[in-house]
């Protein structure tokens, strides 16, 4: 688990509040896989959902964290933008396609999916954090973590607190985008966060 004192950062960080999220006593999570890219539209997403439901054919128990809150699109892809999640004040309920995978997103607390997020860097943070800590994911074998563009706040927060058994990249086949997921990745490495693999999305094209 990467922590403040394993980055080369912690002396100029302003993200370490960040560190050191409690696990929830009700979750029992055996290994969490963050699906990155230092640039937006690649598709991460959809890579996440396609990685989810294969795992979940698979056998296995699978979650999905979207921790892009200001551009969330697991409900969508899942389809499960109609839904809003529920919490008895304390605990928050995941949102469970049909498949049987659990889901959480900013989306799901929102009255219209419309509605823009507009929160400064700590509140995105905490906002994943709480989708980390207070939702109650039970037992899942793999927790996907569907992260938003770039290297800034919310990866920090992600990769700094959270015990992320590696990273998936997700590109596509154009110079400007390799050499800004190559950002990511070193991000990673920086972090001692093992990249287990890219995928080249939209090779066709």
């Amino acid at each position: 688990m990467s922590n403040c004192n394993s980055c080369p950062s912690k002396n100029s960080c302003k993200s370490q509040v960040t560190c050191n999220i409690k696990n929830n006593p009700n979750n029992n999570i055996k290994k969490i896989i963050a699906v990155m890219s230092g640039k937006g539209g690649v598709g991460k997403s959809t890579v996440t959902a396609l990685i989810a439901k294969k795992l979940n054919k698979m056998g296995y128990k699978v979650g999905i964290l979207d921790s892009d809150i200001t551009g969330p699109s697991i409900p969508r892809l899942m389809n499960l933008q109609n839904q809003r999640a529920m919490s008895n004040g304390k605990d928050i309920f995941p949102i469970e396609s049909k498949e049987g995978i659990k889901t959480m997103s900013i989306n799901y607390m929102v009255d219209n999916e419309n509605q823009p997020i507009v929160w400064k860097g700590p509140m995105v943070g905490n906002a994943v954090k709480q989708f980390y800590s207070d939702v109650i994911w039970g037992e899942l074998d793999y927790l996907l973590i569907d992260m938003p563009p770039g290297t800034g706040d919310v990866a920090l927060t992600v990769m700094q607190s959270i015990p992320i058994s590696g990273v998936v990249m997700v590109s596509v086949p154009q110079d400007m985008i390799s050499m800004i997921v190559a950002k990511a990745v070193n991000m990673a490495k920086m972090l001692n966060i093992k990249v287990l693999g890219v995928v080249e999305n939209m090779s066709y094209i």
